[in-house]
């Protein structure tokens, strides 16, 4: 008996090993990082941030998110009052593949994810770039896994934090932000 209970034992810490080894192989996102930009931990829990607005880019649905200090800034009246964001200001846009409700057919609504961009604000850090870093993290649904973006992305993100300014500075009057608030 003494053996069967031994062998069981060490059948289940073997388990438990392994189970363990599966869990740690599993992406943690917010270990990533651009080379030479910004961390994926930075923008840690934006997935409950509140929604700014939605869009539709290209092929992708999206919806832009703030966190408390971008909510903040919008509501008293920025980038509309020609004052910038605070330091400290955070996006996040999140990309979906569009895809048809199965129970509202006409009703198109988001399908698997393609990718979050981030934005902070940080004067100091970002001084060539508006004071604002940029970052692009591609997801692949397949291996549930986030990739840095690269320049083979549409449109190229390169390895730094400034991979979006060349795109917002059409929008410099603004603080470099294109979105609105939506108004609720």
């Amino acid at each position: 008996m003494k053996r069967r209970s031994i062998g069981v034992i060490v059948f289940l810490g073997v388990l438990l090993s392994v189970l363990v080894a599966l869990a740690m192989a599993a992406q943690d996102k917010y270990t990533l990082k651009v080379p030479n930009g910004l961390a994926f931990s930075e923008f840690r829990g934006y997935e409950s941030w509140q929604v700014i607005s939605i869009s539709q880019n290209g092929d992708h649905i999206a919806a832009i998110l703030g966190n408390p200090a971008m909510i903040r800034a919008y509501l008293a009246g920025i980038p509309g009052n020609g004052k910038p964001f605070p330091d400290g200001a955070k996006m996040a846009k999140i990309h979906w593949n569009p895809t048809k409700m199965e129970t509202f057919p006409s009703a198109t609504v988001p399908g698997t994810q393609h990718d979050v961009d981030f934005m902070v604000k940080d004067s100091k850090r970002f001084a060539d770039s508006g004071g604002w870093g940029y970052g692009v993290f591609d997801y692949d649904a397949a291996s549930d896994a986030f990739t840095p973006g690269t320049m083979a992305d549409k449109p190229p993100q390169g390895n730094d934090a400034k991979c979006g300014f060349a795109c917002h500075t059409s929008v410099k009057t603004r603080d470099y932000v294109f979105t609105d608030y939506g108004h609720r």
